[in-house]
């Protein structure tokens, strides 16, 4: 699920550039770009630390619960 996570921000960013150089660039089209893939990345940082996380419930009776 991830994988689709990150290709759909990658088109989205794409997209979002494309339709910004559509009339010419200036300085407010390269902030909403740098600020575009900070976004982009954080959140896929976020899914593969997700995806690494332990989610085995504490309690050592119900250890192979998902929550």
């Amino acid at each position: 699920m991830e994988e689709i996570k990150k290709t759909w921000r990658e088109g989205e960013t794409e997209v979002a550039e494309k339709s910004r150089e559509a009339d010419g660039t200036d300085l407010k089209d390269h902030v909403g770009n740098i600020g575009d893939k900070a976004r982009k990345d954080l959140s896929n940082l976020g899914d593969d630390v997700r995806e690494g996380a332990d989610r085995t419930y504490p309690d050592p009776q119900v250890s192979d619960k998902q929550y």
